[in-house]
C-alpha cells in the first residue's frame, strides 16, 4: 500500500479518489468533476486501485457508468493507512 499511495507520482490523486469514495460511491465522470481531474486520468487511477483491491465497481471492469466504491477489505484497513498518509506527509491535496 505504501508504494501505491506514497512512492508514485499519482499517489496524491489516488488518495483524493479514496477519500472521495469513502464519502460516497461515484462513477468515473463524477469523480473527475469533483476532483477537477481529466476522465482518462480518473480511469487510469481507478484501474490501478481496482487491480490492488482498493476499489470495486458495480459493473465489469471498464464499463461506462460503473459506480466505484471502496472494497470491504480496504475499508477494514483504512485507519492505519490514513495514519500512514499523515505520517509520511501525503494527505491527498
Amino acid at each position: 500500500m505504501m508504494f501505491l499511495f506514497l512512492a508514485t507520482k499519482g499517489g496524491g490523486n489516488r488518495i483524493r479518489i479514496v477519500k472521495l469514495l469513502k464519502q460516497e460511491a461515484l462513477n468515473a465522470n463524477k469523480i473527475g468533476e469533483r476532483l477537477a481531474l481529466d476522465y482518462k486520468t480518473v480511469q487510469h487511477h481507478l484501474r490501478i486501485l481496482e487491480e490492488h483491491d482498493v476499489v470495486v465497481s458495480s459493473s465489469p471492469k471498464g464499463t461506462y457508468g460503473a459506480i466505484y466504491f471502496l472494497s470491504q477489505d480496504f475499508e477494514n484497513h483504512l485507519p492505519p493507512i490514513e495514519e500512514m498518509w499523515v505520517r509520511f506527509g501525503r494527505k491527498g491535496k
